[in-house]
């Protein structure tokens, strides 16, 4: 059924067709009509799920890992301060291997004050143990979703993942969305049968205290099974393919890279701005590509070492994190280690500013200029009002 929907309300339908049996959520700025549709279906019985509406977002973080324990697939979303608020549990979640899922509506986390889009707030929790998928439009926000309930919770992987979803461009934007039958669904995610779970005539201890001699054990578990993940991403992508007519191409998207003298690796909503102006500069015979990161943690390093053979690479942060470059552009850089390419950052859109159709041609000529008579500057920021911030 094809149905004019928010990015947000695709995000909550996606949680009911994934039979969530626990939301727990705490309303913010732009995640709030996530809840408020989660709760619609809920009272009007369209969705059988508790439904708790919490006094944090702490606290609801707190009630899913306790779910979760019991055997009941977890759902909750957030935004900005509210992730912020989040962290202890959020590492807590990974740590005790919980497959929560939670859509963020990605926004800038203050102050000053500002409500609007960047990354800053899912990039400042990068390194809490959780899976992260960024989306372009409201039909891969329904579609990764599901996909995430299904990496999270495999065996192998029990992990918990948020999908990223850029404030206000797509949360509030409405598109055409696809929604599946629910049969569909079914057949690709089936029921969450965790072992061992909670029970009360078979005592356990779950996340006890663990000593100095076990507890790199722990972490590098993590880690591998992390690392892990990425195959069960790109099979989780093949077969919701297969089912429902749809891929993504795993943990990257490529798009026209085959050939390019210049890439532009670039995560979410700017992605598709990205794909327009690389199609009109094809058409002027200017071979320039996109490599669309859809999964930022695991990073996958693999695909993004074979953008070695291109030439120019450059990365787009939503982001900055105040050290040697952007986030992404520190991992794209790591990943190409021993390679020959120039890699470069371009730092915009923060705080909700536009990334126009203007500013991505600009990128994509400094990129090529680049490659005829060398690297400028490592740094570059996009669209300030001054027209300054290279270095």
């Amino acid at each position: 059924m094809i149905d004019a929907i928010t990015a947000n309300q695709a995000a909550a339908l996606a949680a009911k067709l994934a039979r969530i049996e626990v939301a727990a959520v705490y309303p913010i700025t732009p995640q709030t009509t996530i809840s408020e549709k989660l709760a619609e279906m809920v009272s009007s019985g369209e969705m059988d799920a508790r439904f708790m509406l919490v006094e944090s977002e702490h606290s609801a973080m707190s009630a899913l890992i306790g779910a979760s324990y019991v055997g009941a697939r977890t759902f909750t979303a957030t935004s900005s301060h509210g992730l912020a608020l989040m962290h202890e549990v959020l590492m807590w979640a990974s740590g005790v291997r919980r497959p929560i899922v939670m859509p963020v509506a990605a926004r800038a986390i203050g102050g000053p004050w500002n409500i609007w889009g960047e990354h800053m707030d899912v990039i400042a929790e990068r390194d809490v143990g959780w899976m992260q998928f960024y989306c372009e439009n409201n039909q891969e926000v329904l579609d990764t979703v599901l996909m995430a309930y299904k990496v999270a919770e495999d065996p192998s992987v029990m992990l918990p993942a948020m999908v990223v979803i850029d404030g206000f461009i797509l949360t509030h934007t409405v598109d055409a969305v696809d929604v599946p039958e629910q049969g569909q669904v079914d057949g690709y995610l089936p029921a969450f049968r965790p072992d061992p779970v909670l029970n009360m005539d078979e005592p356990r201890r779950f996340g006890g205290l663990v000593m100095p001699d076990w507890w790199t054990e722990f972490r590098y578990r993590i880690a591998a099974d992390m690392e892990g993940a990425k195959i069960r991403i790109r099979e989780a992508d093949r077969e919701f393919g297969r089912i429902f007519g749809r891929s993504y191409g795993g943990l990257v998207e490529n798009y026209r890279t085959e050939d390019a003298d210049a890439v532009l690796v670039v995560a979410g909503s700017a992605a598709g701005t990205a794909k327009e102006v690389v199609d009109r500069l094809r058409g002027e015979g200017l071979k320039v590509g996109v490599a669309r990161l859809r999964v930022f943690r695991p990073f996958p390093s693999e695909e993004i070492a074979e953008l070695s053979s291109r030439g120019v690479v450059g990365v787009f942060d939503r982001s900055y994190t105040f050290g040697d470059g952007g986030a992404m552009f520190n991992e794209v850089r790591s990943a190409m280690h021993g390679s020959d390419n120039i890699v470069k950052n371009y730092v915009g859109g923060l705080g909700g500013r536009d990334v126009t159709a203007a500013h991505m041609e600009w990128i994509f000529r400094n990129m090529l200029d680049i490659a005829d008579n060398g690297l400028d500057r490592k740094i570059e920021w996009v669209g300030l009002r001054d027209g300054s911030g290279r270095w």
